[in-house]
């Protein structure tokens, strides 16, 4: 047999050679090597409610999802997912020509970016951004080109800056990626900020993709509000959530895509080819979910209200800077008042110094200088364990 020999050329194509390892894989190694409180991935430490787990279980036992399901999902998750959208939002959708069942939100997306975008199309998305999202545009052969969300000193909140929004479309520009409320930021855009990228996508022609993952995670007097329900919207926006952040089961992957059937079709022409069918028990108990009465999402959303103070306060009495989020289940932290300003740097160190890891923000950004000195922590916890995070963060600054 002929030795095999190596080829100089890289094996990852250039697309994708930017992209390594993920931060996260990096942060939950050092939590394991180190013993340090995960406050990094954003997955919760608790199952969700105990009726929908038994009706993932009911349905395995009943042969119900165990072969391949239907391409766009099961019938009854897409009803349900249509009933969610009308009951919550006014908005209607057909089940069957629709809605899209997908591998989670992350799947989703890739399905929407390869199936809409041509080679060479700019996408602007909104930075500090999921990292997935400039995976999957490069994916697709797309340019990506960020608009920044700063803090704003009045408020601290992040802001869109709706003059550097209209002055990034250009006549190479296809599509807006939105997300609210928005991580790792915790923004959720206001009726004024959607209602300008509304108009600007439909003077532009553009076609909008909305994640809306944290959709019932708003707080305080913050609103989520689909961008499909604005004007001249419904025609040009796919929209995308999943049930993994709402009913904590994170590991299901079980997402979904809304939108006019000419977009949905489209979408599903990508999605087949690529897990093609996914996640089928779930599917049926994801149906289950979204039927379940307000009481429920109401006491989820207390739930994370009372984690996000809780961390809120011990962050603050530790010494960082936290912007308080509207929404999402993060919180994004200044860590300069600590005299640090390289976040890289402050979360490979931070599991030995205080036994805690954490996600630098620089990561979400194209622009990594804008987002050096910020930290993303998740409060997506037990009681106890962040009570337990508070108290070790604390050491910082003794």
């Amino acid at each position: 047999m002929a030795a095999m020999t190596s080829s100089a050329r890289p094996l990852l194509n250039r697309r994708l050679a930017e992209f390594g390892t993920t931060i996260f894989a990096e942060m939950s190694a050092l939590a394991m090597s180190t013993g340090a409180i995960n406050l990094g991935q954003g997955f919760p430490d608790t199952d969700g409610p105990e009726e929908i787990r038994e009706a993932a279980v009911r349905a395995l036992r009943d042969g119900r999802g165990n072969q391949y399901p239907p391409g766009p999902g099961v019938p009854e998750l897409r009803t349900a997912i249509a009933a969610h959208q009308q009951r919550r939002y006014g908005l209607t959708y057909d089940p069957d020509i629709e809605v899209l069942v997908t591998a989670g939100a992350t799947e989703a997306i890739a399905a929407t970016l390869l199936a809409l975008l041509e080679p060479g199309d700019e996408v602007i998305a909104f930075e500090p951004y999921y990292d997935s999202y400039a995976a999957c545009i490069a994916m697709a052969g797309g340019t990506r080109v960020p608009v920044t969300l700063r803090p704003h000193p009045e408020d601290g909140r992040f802001r869109l800056d709706l003059d550097e929004l209209r002055d990034a479309v250009t006549d190479r520009t296809r599509l807006l990626l939105v997300n609210t409320p928005h991580n790792p930021t915790g923004t959720v855009l206001t009726r004024e900020e959607l209602t300008a990228i509304a108009e600007l996508a439909v003077e532009r022609d553009l076609l909008v993709v909305t994640d809306e993952v944290y959709e019932h995670l708003v707080f305080d007097d913050a609103e989520h509000l689909p961008l499909a329900t604005f004007p001249g919207m419904r025609e040009r926006t796919v929209s995308i959530s999943s049930a993994g952040k709402t009913f904590s089961f994170t590991g299901w992957k079980v997402g979904w895509v809304t939108g006019a059937p000419g977009l949905v079709t489209a979408v599903r022409s990508a999605k087949q080819f690529l897990t093609y069918v996914a996640s089928g028990p779930f599917q049926y108990a994801v149906a289950e979910a979204l039927a379940l009465p307000d009481t429920y999402f109401e006491a989820f959303r207390a739930d994370m209200l009372a984690k996000r103070d809780l961390l809120a306060a011990g962050l603050t009495a530790a010494g960082f800077e936290v912007f308080r989020p509207a929404g999402t289940y993060f919180i994004t932290t200044d860590i300069r008042p600590l005299g640090e300003r390289d976040g890289f740097a402050f979360c490979r160190a931070l599991p030995e110094r205080a036994g805690v890891v954490a996600i630098p923000n620089a990561v979400f950004y194209d622009h990594r200088e804008a987002g050096a000195p910020f930290v993303r922590f998740a409060f997506c916890k037990r009681t106890d364990v962040l009570e337990e995070a508070a108290k070790r963060l604390g050491t910082l600054r003794g």
